[in-house]
């Protein structure tokens, strides 16, 4: 076999595809792998530049291919998709794979760690079950209303639906729809049992890692943000600046700039949205914290109050609570209380 320096890899379940060039960026190489014959394949070349689109599993053959000596890149599809040539197939994907991988300035994903992925699927499991208990709420309350019964916002109110439900002496619903509704109820409190013990293992996940306790300390961070930073930033020195950070959780102003005129608008929601809802959340509750006990130890937060929505001031609050904890995972450092603060 030809010497490879460098390998386009565009993995899937079951079939893989390999693209490979020389030093010369001549084609030495196109193939058709099965899943069971990839690191036997790799294992016999020489260590070798591999490119790889960062999707599911991508993380898992980067770490193997490492394993086995290989220098591993993962790149986000939509910069390579440009390097794309006409029709979309196994082949020319890999073949843009191969090209992307050697561009000077193009931008790539930093390997996660087996504890990352477990930390990020905590959450992301997390939040599926928050999504159902949701769906199961709005259904509660959508079937007991057309037989007339409501309840208030919040939870007592579903709370009082579900003793409504329970109560067979109330006859304004028949059998077939109590029977129904209990099984949603059932349904309800299991999913919120479900939560509250991912909520446990967050906890002690956040308890045991240094840079999650760091983070903690930031006015808007809580140990859920803290968790979530640290799982899914495997190497904060990968972005330039805490801006560069911040435009890539999505908390930036979108450019329509042209002419030596810069256009900005609203965000461009783009980049990580679990990342983005927590930050905004955090934010909302510090100004919400900040309106109770008084904007006067903020300056900041204060006049961008009296000028801005509260919602708008919450962005960009956001997007500074974002730079601030990049700075910190970066730098390896600890919170400080602004002066005005701490004055």
């Amino acid at each position: 076999m030809q010497s490879m320096s460098t390998i386009g890899l565009d993995i899937a379940k079951s079939v893989f595809q390999v693209h490979g060039v020389d030093a010369a960026g001549q084609v030495v190489l196109r193939r058709q792998l099965r899943r069971r014959h990839v690191l036997a394949f790799f294992q016999k070349l020489p260590p070798s530049l591999v490119g790889i689109e960062a999707c599911a599993s991508s993380h898992h053959w980067s770490r193997e291919l490492q394993a086995l000596g290989h220098t591993v890149r993962l790149m986000p599809p939509a910069y390579v998709k440009p390097y794309v040539k006409r029709q979309k197939n196994d082949s020319t994907d890999a073949e843009a794979i191969c090209e992307a991988v050697t561009r000077p300035n193009m931008r790539f994903v930093p390997t996660k760690t087996v504890e990352q992925q477990s930390c990020l699927m905590l959450h992301r499991a997390r939040h599926l079950f928050i999504r159902q208990q949701t769906a199961v709420i709005n259904s509660i309350r959508a079937y007991l209303a057309e037989f007339g019964i409501v309840a208030p916002v919040g939870r007592r109110g579903v709370e009082q639906l579900l003793e409504v439900v329970a109560d067979t002496a109330d006859h304004r619903l028949p059998e077939v729809a109590r029977a129904c509704l209990a099984a949603l109820g059932s349904q309800l409190r299991a999913l919120k049992a479900q939560i509250l013990e991912f909520d446990r293992r967050i906890i002690n996940w956040h308890r045991s890692s240094a840079t999650s306790k760091r983070l903690d300390a930031i006015p808007g961070v809580g140990p859920a943000l803290a968790t979530a930073l640290v799982a899914s930033i495997a190497d904060p020195k990968a972005f330039r600046s805490g801006r560069d950070f911040s435009a890539w959780v999505g908390l930036v102003p979108k450019q329509n700039s042209s002419g030596g005129k810069d256009r900005l608008g609203s965000i461009s929601k783009q980049g990580d949205r679990y990342l983005r809802s927590l930050f905004t959340a955090g934010a909302l509750a510090v100004i919400r914290y900040a309106k109770i006990h008084g904007t006067g130890h903020r300056p900041w937060l204060t006049a961008l109050l009296a000028r801005r929505p509260t919602k708008v001031a919450a962005i960009a609050l956001a997007n500074k609570l974002a730079r601030m904890a990049w700075a910190m995972m970066a730098r390896n450092e600890r919170y400080k209380e602004p002066a005005a603060l701490a004055a």
